[in-house]
């Protein structure tokens, strides 16, 4: 069976490259090319490919992630939607989960040998799962290690801290007095592993421990 691909770069070599790679294949034909994602979208619907080949990073406009968000809302509204498999050089642990929450079916990395992408793409197109080893080894990691329980008030003041406020600012804007803050915040340090609050915020964004 022939797999129907679209591809979504905003590079328009690197889409040349990908068009002339999956070429060699017999079984894989490239049905069109979008540089943004709005361009996904809208050709998703009409060329409807069985696998799209997502990169993350999209330049202006929505991302890799949104995109594939709203690419899969077609099944939704009555028509068929695609299978989403990312190809990206982007293997953060904030990056890889977003894109599986966002329901991608696969994570591939572009340094991967060719065969390997081939392989992944007719996974996909039958819905099953197709990860790069480090990005397979990541998920992993993440099962075996839960993130953090917080409290409601510790991701209150955890979404504060991200947001820049000072020890006497959450107080303020929470009623609290600042030796509360203080004690909330050494209990957040103590679950996160960390010792300062540049740490606490990195590590928040990293694990997308707030909303």
């Amino acid at each position: 069976m022939t797999v129907r691909i679209l591809l979504c770069d905003d590079h328009a070599v690197v889409r040349a490259g990908l068009r002339a790679l999956l070429s060699s294949a017999p079984d894989i034909e490239v049905a069109g090319e979008a540089a943004t994602g709005e361009e996904a979208i809208a050709l998703t619907r009409k060329l409807t490919p069985d696998v799209v080949l997502m990169d993350l990073q999209l330049g202006e406009g929505m991302d890799g992630v949104e995109t594939t968000r709203r690419i899969l809302r077609t099944a939704d509204e009555g028509t068929r939607a695609p299978h989403v498999l990312v190809l990206t050089t982007y293997d953060t642990d904030a990056d890889i989960t977003r894109a599986i929450e966002a329901g991608a079916t696969g994570y591939l990395l572009k340094a991967e040998r060719p065969e390997e992408l081939f392989t992944a793409i007719h996974a996909a197109a039958q819905g099953r799962t197709a990860l790069s080893p480090p990005v397979a080894t990541r998920v992993m990691s993440h099962l075996r290690t839960p993130r953090p329980t917080l409290t409601p008030r510790e991701r209150d003041i955890l979404g504060h801290l991200v947001q820049g406020l000072t020890n006497r600012d959450i107080a303020r804007t929470l009623y609290i007095s600042e030796a509360t803050v203080k004690t909330h915040l050494r209990r957040i340090y103590d679950k996160l592993g960390v010792t300062t609050r540049a740490a606490a915020v990195a590590t928040a964004k990293e694990q997308r421990l707030i909303p």
